[in-house]
């Protein structure tokens, strides 16, 4: 998952969890807040009323002894004052209920009391708001705090969606100009990725300093390669007319000519692998140039021509299934032949006694693949990752070791067409080479 979206997902879930401890505490929330509201009133009520006594006096409201009492017709809130014959000193707020006699109904109150004494009289003031009523406003707060939570929450994950969007974009520019899109080793040239966090910075100039060590060791290697190659190639030719020579001379016995006939099949072995490496080099340095036009059957049909001795040695059968129509563009026509003959070549030598080797080519979504399969000995699957190391040595069966360098030759040479190489085997079953040309390769 990347990066971008595990942000997102994390902000997203935590931002949820908030929502469901919000959602489990608005009740008791929603209910404080109701009851500090109405002590508030009921508090603002009280004063209210002491003020107007004080101006108008008590006599407003008791007169003769008799209690004052005022209801709203629903009984939703009431104002009572009456003479106080306690000796307690009271100012609370706190719940009870009251009967109502004339309909025999009982309700439950949020009442203050509060004693004052007016001429020496001693009054209590109670001022009560019905329960009822203040829950009746809870669901609708609820609704409205769910809401706006909801709209925030909303928000907020959009915010954190666009600002990680700008926050991360230098690093999928890094990963996209700096690790992806390149031919590897060759990196082109560095360009510095604008940002302001330090972390990034720093990435991308580590980044930077890994492909310059990687295009300096590489390029080392294949000038040491080159070289190398070059280099042998003149004592190689030296000793082989060396030993060619010396067959014909008189005085060399036959048993030190059946040596000489061993030092020149090490020679000769020698010989290819330093031409091996060498056009390995020169592909990698890009020394071909890619401007033959080439029809893929006929291309396949010339391999076959050079190759079908060694197919008659195991009694093997070649089939090769591809449209005449096909040319394959842009390619460098020797490196090409190269290829298949390799992998042909393989097919042959790993197959069995009189087996097949099957060559098919057909369009699959847009691009040209040909297919060479075997009914060899088959290559172990943790194997598989290695048959295009040069010089890996494993076991590919009893009598044969290792691939040499002829896949290497194939990967090197289809990496230089930007052509996909894909690999499939079975024990016992045999080999398919997969080759996906893309469009601009070939035409119909």
């Amino acid at each position: 998952m990347k990066l971008q979206n595990k942000l997102t997902l994390f902000n997203t879930s935590s931002k949820l969890v908030i929502v469901i401890l919000f959602v489990l505490l608005l009740p008791k929330l929603i209910q404080n807040i109701n009851k500090t509201y109405t002590d508030n009133r009921l508090r603002k009520q009280r004063d209210k009323f002491l003020q107007i006594v004080k101006e108008r006096g008590i006599s407003n409201y008791i007169q003769n002894g008799e209690s004052y009492g005022s209801y709203l017709p629903l009984h939703e809130d009431f104002i009572s004052l009456d003479i106080d014959t306690a000796n307690e000193w009271l100012d609370t707020i706190k719940n009870d209920r009251r009967v109502f006699t004339d309909d025999k109904d009982t309700l439950e109150y949020r009442i203050l009391s509060r004693n004052f004494t007016v001429s020496n009289k001693k009054y209590l003031l109670e001022i009560g708001r019905s329960v009822s009523t203040i829950s009746d406003t809870s669901s609708p707060l609820q609704s409205i705090a769910l809401q706006v939570l909801l709209g925030m929450i909303f928000l907020t994950i959009l915010s954190d969606l666009i600002y990680s969007n700008y926050v991360l974009r230098p690093l999928d520019k890094i990963i996209k100009t700096k690790l992806i899109g390149h031919k590897f080793p060759n990196f082109g040239i560095y360009k510095k990725v604008r940002t302001t966090t330090s972390d990034f910075q720093y990435l991308d100039e580590s980044i930077h300093q890994m492909i310059k060590t990687i295009e300096s060791t590489f390029q080392k290697e294949r000038e040491f390669i080159s070289n190398a190659s070059h280099e042998l190639m003149t004592p190689i030719s030296i000793l082989q007319s060396k030993i060619e020579n010396m067959f014909d001379r008189d005085d060399v016995i036959d048993d030190v000519k059946v040596r000489l006939l061993e030092m020149q099949r090490i020679l000769n072995r020698l010989k290819s692998i330093t031409k091996t490496l060498l056009l390995i080099s020169q592909i990698e340095n890009e020394q071909f140039i890619k401007d033959d036009n080439v029809n893929a059957a006929e291309l396949l049909q010339e391999v076959y021509d050079e190759i079908s001795i060694r197919l008659q040695e195991k009694n093997l059968t070649l089939n090769i299934a591809v449209a005449p129509n096909v040319t394959l563009n842009g390619i460098n026509k020797f490196l090409m032949f190269n290829l298949f003959f390799n992998l042909i070549n393989n097919a042959i030598k790993y197959n069995q006694e009189s087996g097949t080797i099957e060559i098919n080519g057909y369009m699959y979504d847009g691009a040209f693949v040909v297919e060479i399969s075997d009914t060899g000995i088959g290559i172990a699957e943790e194997q598989l990752p290695l048959i295009f190391n040069r010089f890996k040595k494993f076991k590919q069966s009893l009598q044969q070791e290792s691939f040499g360098l002829g896949l290497p030759i194939v990967k090197s040479i289809a990496d230089f067409h930007n052509i996909r190489i894909d690999v499939a085997s079975q024990l016992g079953k045999g080999t398919t080479f997969k080759l996906t040309f893309p469009p601009e390769l070939y035409n119909s």
